[in-house]
């Protein structure tokens, strides 16, 4: 169940998004206004870090590989105090700590550098079985789109989460069924992507993606024996109607009037 305070917070970060997004005329508005609240589930209630010691050895770790939805992930860090949230204006500007991508040689919170499809799960499995083997084990959350689900590089890290028994890692999907070329379904099919999951031998769960308090249960939940998989539905541009389930806006440049138009929407909607 989502809370007023928290919806509010949501429809602040997307606010910022577009803003960011408008501001340096380039981005993708669709995949990161539908993984807000993922991500804010995860720095809300279940990560373990510290915003002033970004890099403190116990901390949990998230790893965005649908990297061009980072525009949510920055708007999340800042509000939690990783950095100023008067940096988020300066996405994609030179010189600026926010990249088009995520950086983590750059940008406090950032745990890995992706955007290259597919690379962010194996990065994922690599620090998990880190995490495995330290006195205070961490736990690891990824973060992948469903389009992304079509690279081979996720099933061979599918494979060895599996057999490495990663049941510190967490892989999180943003399923909001569009992608660049258009419809998961027309592009290539997933099938049914929990029972190809459990297949590969994971737990497997499915939830809401825009409910910040399902989806804190199912990511917190007490771990068993494998790596677990959850399947979060969401809506590609979710706030923006004009945005929502179009595959125009998985990377195109909002003008002056459209995000005009969308923050008045958005006010709108607040009441």
């Amino acid at each position: 169940m989502m809370t007023e305070s928290l919806q509010n917070k949501a429809r602040q970060h997307r606010k910022d998004i577009l803003k960011m997004l408008c501001g340096c005329q380039s981005g993708h508005p669709g995949g990161s206004l539908s993984v807000v609240e993922i991500i804010m589930a995860l720095y809300e209630h279940v990560l373990r870090y510290d915003a002033k010691n970004p890099l403190w050895a116990q901390r949990d770790r998230m790893v965005l590989s649908k990297g061009h939805g980072c525009p949510a992930l920055y708007a999340v860090l800042a509000d939690k105090g990783f950095f100023p949230r008067e940096t988020l204006w300066t996405l994609r500007q030179m010189g600026t700590v926010l990249q088009g991508h995520p950086d983590m040689l750059k940008t406090p919170g950032v745990d890995a550098s992706t955007g290259s499809l597919g690379q962010g799960m194996s990065i994922a499995v690599g620090f998990a079985l880190a995490g495995q083997r330290q006195t205070e084990p961490f736990r690891v959350f990824c973060v992948i789109g469903d389009g992304e689900a079509q690279e081979g590089l996720v099933w061979e890290a599918a494979m060895a989460a599996a057999h490495y028994g990663l049941n510190n890692l967490t892989v999180i999907m943003d399923y909001n069924e569009l992608q660049i070329d258009g419809p998961n379904e027309q592009v290539m099919s997933l099938g049914d992507i929990k029972d190809k999951f459990r297949a590969f031998g994971w737990d497997t769960f499915e939830t809401d993606g825009h409910d910040i308090g399902k989806m804190a249960e199912v990511f917190g939940m007490p771990a068993s024996d494998k790596p677990r998989f959850v399947l979060c539905h969401t809506v590609k541009g979710k706030g923006v109607s004009y945005m929502e389930n179009a595959v125009g806006w998985h990377g195109k440049p909002i003008n002056q009037e459209q995000f005009d138009a969308a923050i008045c929407e958005m006010e709108v909607d607040n009441g």
